[in-house]
Formats: structure tokens, C-alpha cells, sequence
């Protein structure tokens, strides 16, 4: 084992099929022409992602260990083997940053107990360019990642989050699968106070990107097309 361990990179990905380089800082590029060992959740973007920022790294020489639901805890505290030698490790995330909404904080909790030095890069995060974008408070908020998907459930969940929303002045942020935004859309308006003002921000960072706040009321007259599209959904109650 070496006296001195390798580092654990973040390293944050594009958030669609843009130019890696209009979205992410060159420090990116640097870091990874540096780094042969990577965590990462799906081997075949992956290795796609990181030709397409270092053209000329071997692809060969990577060494990728895939970190998804059916990774067990045995194999994930090896995750980590490289840095005890003295290499550097790469953490990928399928979209955004590692570790937020995403398996890899896992692994950054592994890295602190065995006291690896994390370090995150610059690059975007739908959950935060979102909120950015709302109009909405950005001093407190709350990431609720899934709501529930029985009707009821989610009804139940939406009024909590508005409650909570107006109780402490807070923007409560949520995401769906892509293929029932649209419903989403649907149960806000009907749901919330028609006051509620409600964001929905999706595409973000591509030509495509569509970002708006309006009260829930208005959201039922407001024909915009959100099937199979990356959203992230932010109400807050004033």
C-alpha cells in the first residue's frame, strides 16, 4: 500500500448530448487525461463521455467499476483500493454532479472514512441552475427528489410540500420520470392553492431548454410539452 493515497475526483457530466466543452470547464479535460481508474454507472457512456473530452486517452488503459443498484456493499468498499495505492480516482455521474440526486454519495462517504481527500469540479447541476432560474428562494430550500406515484400518495405530498413552503418561506424542489411530467403538471394545478407559484425547469443547458414560473392556476392553461423530457419541478407558497 502506498504512504501516500490517490485523491477522489468529482467529476460532473453534461446534463444532454451538448459539447462537453460549452458546459464544463477545461479543468475537467486536465483531470481526466490525468486519470485511468473510474467509478462510474454506466460503462458504455462513460467511456463514450470521456473520448469525447480526452480523444486521444487510451481507451484501453481505463479502468471502470460500475456503482448502480445492483453493486453490493461488499464490492463497493473495493471501490476505493486504487486510492489506497496511490492513484487517483474519477467518480462520474450519468448526468449533472456525482453524489447529488445520485449513487455516488455512497462512495464520497466511503472515501471520508477512509480518509481519501474528495475533491468536487465546477460543473452544472439541474437542481440548482433550476432553482436559480425560478425566482424562488434560494436562501432555504428542500431537495424532495421522487414524489409518490399512487395518486392519492402524491396529492397528500404535494399539499405537505406547500404547507411546509409557506411555514418556512422555503422553495421545495422535486423531480418525476421523465414520461409523466405532464401529469405532474396536471396534479399541481389542481392540487395546490391556485396562488402557488410553480417552476418548471427542463432541458436545462440545451438549445431546447425551457425554464418558467407561473401560479398554479395559470399552469392549466399553459400548453407546453414536457413528455420524456429531464424536469425538475419547484413550488413555493408565499
Amino acid at each position: 500500500m502506498s504512504s501516500t493515497k490517490g485523491k477522489l475526483y468529482l467529476i460532473p457530466t453534461r446534463l444532454g448530448d451538448t459539447p462537453p466543452l460549452e458546459v464544463l470547464p477545461m479543468s475537467i479535460k486536465k483531470v481526466i487525461e490525468d486519470i485511468d481508474h473510474y467509478i462510474v454507472e454506466n460503462e458504455k457512456t462513460a467511456r463514450r463521455f470521456i473520448k469525447r473530452i480526452s480523444p486521444g486517452k487510451s481507451q484501453p488503459s481505463l479502468k471502470l467499476q460500475v456503482l448502480n443498484k445492483y453493486t453490493t456493499e461488499e464490492e463497493r468498499n473495493t471501490y476505493l483500493n486504487a486510492c489506497l495505492n496511490g492513484l487517483s480516482i474519477g467518480l462520474l455521474s450519468e448526468a449533472g454532479c456525482p453524489a447529488i440526486a445520485d449513487p455516488g454519495a455512497d462512495i464520497v462517504k466511503l472515501a471520508h472514512q477512509m480518509d481519501i481527500r474528495v475533491i468536487p469540479l465546477v460543473g452544472p447541476s439541474s437542481i440548482i441552475l433550476a432553482l436559480m432560474a425560478s425566482g424562488m428562494n434560494g436562501q432555504s430550500f428542500t431537495f424532495n427528489g421522487y414524489l409518490p406515484i399512487d395518486k392519492s400518495e402524491r396529492k397528500s405530498k404535494i399539499k405537505h410540500l406547500e404547507k411546509l413552503s409557506l411555514e418556512n418561506d422555503q422553495a421545495q424542489i422535486f423531480i418525476e420520470t421523465p414520461y409523466r411530467n405532464m401529469k405532474m403538471i396536471e396534479d399541481l394545478a389542481q392540487t395546490l392553492h391556485p396562488n402557488t407559484r410553480v417552476c418548471v425547469a427542463c432541458d436545462l443547458t440545451l438549445p431546447t431548454e425551457f425554464i418558467k414560473t407561473l401560479a398554479a392556476k395559470d399552469w392549466k392553461h399553459h400548453k407546453e410539452d414536457l413528455h420524456k423530457r429531464p424536469a425538475i419541478f419547484i413550488i413555493q407558497k408565499d
